[in-house]
């Protein structure tokens, strides 16, 4: 702007000069006809004497340069002054957080210098501002320092298990592949398994805190798939040359934009994408009469899921003289084995009811079933078998639950583990279809719901060409369809044929592993053996090194062992002692499914018969491809 006034302070007398010599015009021209016309200005600035002509011109274009450059002056001032202002803005919300991260920076005069061990690091949460702080009044999460990115080659929605499995498969296929997961946990991707199951039976009173647990075999690991260095901060996802895995955490998408290829956080923040994977898992359900039981019922409720459920589940275990678990389920059945361990170690006393005749009662068939409940029992839990809940009060500091046939429990806590209802909360933005019997949303043979989005996990309903469509709630499921997913998302075109497995341990002396349709109102044929030493989960993972079993099960290099020479016994599904054996579920004469009871490693075997459908005259010879008759 200096400029354009130096300018003009050298071309204002021409710029006066040139008017005058216009207005003189102006008068001969008016004393010459009588009168002035209304367009004669005009006339004489055009064709009036060659150096009038040329003034006038120069006028003209000093004119339009004195304002063309007013207005790119005031542009570039607003666009400064917009920058100045939001950078203040954010000096004056960052200013808390700065003084809290500076204030926990400094060292009392009794700390020790931190030393970095990997081996022994607890619980690995990102070191990035997305780390879960102790933060002042005002600031929510250190999420909210964090600069997002606008653009994710490949964006996964949900923080879970088969988020994690399709990242890893991206990558394998596509080096360079830059990877957004965007969770609303504040934890990196982690296993669900052992929150109910090692995480129980370990001896170090910090484990909630380190989640670190020795496995059946003995080895030590952590809950985390990969510790914190294994990512990138999302900040440096879009300059990363190699590429690389961020996690968001904190971060909730709300809606999905299918047409332009983009979703919306939960702080209107928008991220646009190339591929997308929804693995948003699923909620636990809770049941009515809980909630109506009012805030105080609620307090005292766990609804188990989630890293901090299990902190906090383990919290009230030791401070609390009761627990009630309802559910007779996976989870509910796993719960009270961990839980009934501690009635040893303490006074605490742990309650288990459900609807069904014994544990495990819509799983496995009744005299398993009854044998799986006495087991539980030595474990120094009381069941409550065919319990219909009716309400739950709070009343005189105790959670009061009464049954519909009058029966009436007093208990501290409850944890509710009556199923999981799948997450399909973008079902509507997206325009993706949800199934009306399974839930979860359909998918293809590969796996994927539109141009571009593919589901996998607890939320996707996939068609079975053996089984017909299904959803599955388990760890394997979530690792093979996760798989799947980023395979597909690269270009792989693969559909879904993999038989997942799943696995239920009862401590470390029972366990098992199931394939397929196990539902305890189909036909089943069981055949059993005497266990041995090595007919224990503990065994089990000790021979194959990994505690998370699927891990070894769902490998292609998996082979079918030999048949056994063995004479196989007739299958006696009254048998008193359940040590090993083989439970074949059926439906029109095939078998659908297949429970193994305390064997282990077999899996191969299982997922061919299912895949192959064929029927089977004398399940008794088909027994002995598992060699359960062996020592």
């Amino acid at each position: 702007m200096l400029k354009c006034r130096t300018v003009w302070k050298k071309l204002a007398p021409l710029a006066r000069a040139s008017s005058t010599v216009c207005r003189q015009n102006l008068r001969r021209a008016g004393l010459n006809n009588g009168r002035i016309p209304a367009c004669v200005p005009a006339a004489h600035m055009s064709t009036g004497p060659a150096g009038g002509g040329r003034q006038n011109q120069l006028y003209a274009l000093l004119v339009g340069a004195a304002g063309l450059g007013g207005t790119i002056y005031a542009y570039q001032t607003v666009k400064g002054d917009k920058k100045r202002y939001q950078e203040r803005l954010d000096e004056i919300a960052s200013r808390p957080y700065k003084q809290a991260t500076e204030e926990a920076a400094v060292p009392t005069q009794t700390d020790a210098p931190a030393v970095s061990e990997p081996e022994a690091a607890p619980s690995p949460k990102k070191s990035s501002p997305a780390e879960k702080t102790e933060l002042p009044p005002g600031v929510a999460s250190a999420t909210a320092l964090t600069k997002i990115p606008s653009h994710a080659p490949y964006l996964l929605i949900g923080g879970g298990t088969a988020s994690f499995a399709a990242a890893r498969s991206i990558r394998a296929r596509d080096p360079g592949a830059k990877v957004l997961i965007v969770t609303d946990e504040a934890d990196l991707p982690y296993m669900r398994p052992p929150l109910s199951k090692e995480l129980w039976f370990s001896d170090d009173s910090s484990v909630a805190e380190t989640l670190r647990f020795k496995q059946w075999n003995g080895k030590e690991r952590s809950i985390y798939f990969q510790p914190p260095s294994f990512y990138i901060n999302p900040e440096e996802l879009e300059s990363a040359e190699n590429g690389g895995v961020a996690v968001l955490n904190g971060k909730k998408v709300v809606h999905m934009d299918v047409r332009g290829n983009k979703v919306k956080l939960d702080d209107n923040t928008e991220i646009s994408y190339d591929k997308c994977l929804i693995a948003t898992g699923g909620v636990p359900r809770n049941l009515q009469v809980i909630e109506r039981g009012g805030d105080e019922v609620m307090k005292r409720t766990t609804l188990f899921r989630k890293i901090n459920d299990f902190k906090s589940l383990d919290k009230v275990s030791r401070n609390v003289e009761s627990i009630t678990i309802i559910g007779g389920g996976f989870l509910g059945s796993e719960l009270a084995c961990a839980l009934g361990r501690r009635c040893n170690e303490s006074d605490l006393e742990v309650i288990q009811m459900f609807p069904e005749k014994g544990n495990m009662g819509k799983v496995l068939p009744e005299y398993l079933s009854n044998w799986t409940t006495e087991k539980v029992k030595k474990e120094g839990v009381k069941v409550i078998s065919e319990a219909l809940v009716k309400s739950v009060t709070y009343k005189n500091d105790k959670l009061e639950i009464k049954l519909k046939d009058g029966r009436m429990v007093k208990t501290d806590h409850i944890v509710a583990a009556v199923g999981l209802e799948p997450n399909v909360d973008l079902a509507k933005s997206a325009g993706l279809e949800v199934d009306s019997d399974f839930g979860g949303y359909r998918v293809n043979a590969e796996l994927q719901a539109r141009s571009n989005i593919w589901v996998a996990g607890d939320a996707s309903c996939f068609y079975d060409i053996r089984l017909g469509r299904r959803r599955v709630e388990h760890h394997d499921h979530a690792v093979v369809s996760g798989r799947l997913a980023g395979e597909n998302m690269t270009g792989a075109n693969k559909p879904y044929w993999h038989q997942s497995m799943f696995w239920s341990d009862l401590g470390p002396d029972v366990g098992y592993e199931a394939i397929g349709i196990v539902d305890s109102s189909l036909p089943t044929v069981g055949v059993f053996a005497k266990a041995t030493a090595k007919d224990t989960p503990k065994a089990a993972t000790e021979k194959s090194g990994t505690g998370i079993r699927s891990e070894s099960e769902t490998e292609d290099v998996a082979t079918s062992p030999a048949a056994s020479s063995t004479p196989a016994p007739l299958a006696q599904p009254h048998k008193d002692d359940y040590g090993k054996g083989v439970i074949f579920y059926l439906r029109d004469k095939v078998v659908v499914g297949i429970v193994l009871w305390n064997v282990f490693n077999r899996m191969p075997v299982a997922r061919k018969i299912i895949k192959d459908g064929e029927e089977h005259v004398d399940l008794n010879e088909v027994a002995k491809l598992f060699n359960i008759h062996e020592d």
